[in-house]
């Protein structure tokens, strides 16, 4: 980098060239006491090298970094969002942090303290439920927040990035009606999530409309985990008037209702038809390929870091709340049901 080029130049690009983290140089350029000398002294002679200045219109200074929170990371769900934040994120020369709080208070707390011993433009929570003594402490901080999908009925003034849940797991269900399908089985995410309680009422919908009366038998509780949809799909599989066929409302888990076939020899789709809900990479490589709901996770990591950026630069949202289309995709995992 030339020192001509200072007005393009990031805290992305100088932490690069330190070999250094961005919550570092974020650190130098807070004049925070927290950081080595000799890690400090480099950082500020590369920023004084290219010419780095904060922006004149942000007096506290921009740090460019957006923190981005999920209770958890192992799911390739959670990696189909930081995909959609990353591109955009990128493009705006932003720095993102990733966080997970693994659902305990205790990581929330922890994340808050680091939070605060840093700069941050803006935080992303990923299914969430935003407690009042956070929303308390970010409003103290003035760090704008947006939350992707949330966990139940959104923060009054939180603006929010979701999925038409209802309507996929509604598509879904009306799809395997279609086929002739009429014991159904569904299993659900966890009821304290207003996606998972909203898919099931999709299904409740779809089959009311079609006058099919509803066997709560063929209802069960998940995690939208691998091993819930294995546990779940054997039960429903082993009832003694089995379903023809499983909406499991993630893809994890429909592809745990495909080992629980696999173990029971019963061959999908001639013997049961399975519908996810994702559309996650590798589903159409799974064998079958499967019949999914299509949530767009990348686009709903981009609109959420379009969202925050509009926040930061203190503009006002035509909507608090958007809601992005679902849409079924028919692979080979459902067919005709079974005579």
């Amino acid at each position: 980098m030339a020192a001509q080029d200072a007005g393009r130049v990031t805290i992305a690009d100088i932490a690069r060239e330190a070999g250094v983290s961005l919550p570092t140089v974020s650190r130098v350029l807070n004049g925070r006491a927290d950081v080595s000398p000799s890690t400090r002294r480099r950082v500020e002679d590369l920023l004084a090298h290219h010419g780095y200045r904060r922006r004149a219109a942000q007096p506290a200074g921009r740090a460019e970094l957006i923190d981005l929170v999920f209770n958890d990371l192992d799911s390739p769900w959670a990696v189909e969002i930081l995909r959609g934040v990353e591109d955009v994120a990128h493009a705006a020369g932003l720095g993102t942090v990733v966080s997970a709080v693994h659902h305990r208070s205790t990581s929330a707390q922890q994340w808050l303290v680091n939070l605060r011993a840093r700069a941050s433009d803006g935080v992303i929570l990923v299914t969430s439920d935003l407690a009042p003594e956070l929303h308390a402490e970010l409003r103290r901080l003035g760090v704008p927040t947006v939350i992707i999908d949330p966990a139940g009925v959104p923060t009054f003034g939180i603006p929010t990035i979701g999925a038409m849940n209802w309507a996929g797991g509604r598509s879904a269900v009306e799809h395997l009606l279609s086929l002739g399908h009429r014991r159904i089985g569904v299993i659900t995410g966890p009821a304290t999530l207003l996606c998972s309680r909203a898919r099931l009422d999709g299904y409740r919908a779809a089959l009311e409309s079609a006058g099919v009366e509803i066997d709560d038998r063929l209802v069960r509780r998940g995690d939208f985990s691998h091993e819930a949809g294995f546990t779940a799909g054997t039960e429903l599989i082993t009832l003694p008037d089995p379903p023809t066929a499983i909406f499991a409302s993630s893809d994890q888990m429909a592809l745990g209702v495909y080992e629980a076939a696999r173990q029971h020899d019963l061959r999908i789709p001639d013997d049961l038809s399975v519908v996810g809900f994702d559309d996650l990479p590798q589903v159409q490589w799974s064998p079958p390929p499967l019949t999914t709901v299509r949530q767009p996770l990348d686009e709903m990591g981009q609109v959420a870091v379009r969202t925050l950026l509009r926040l930061i630069q203190g503009e006002t949202l035509e909507s608090p709340h958007i809601e992005l289309a679902t849409q079924l995709v028919v692979r080979s995992s459902t067919g005709p049901a079974r005579g």
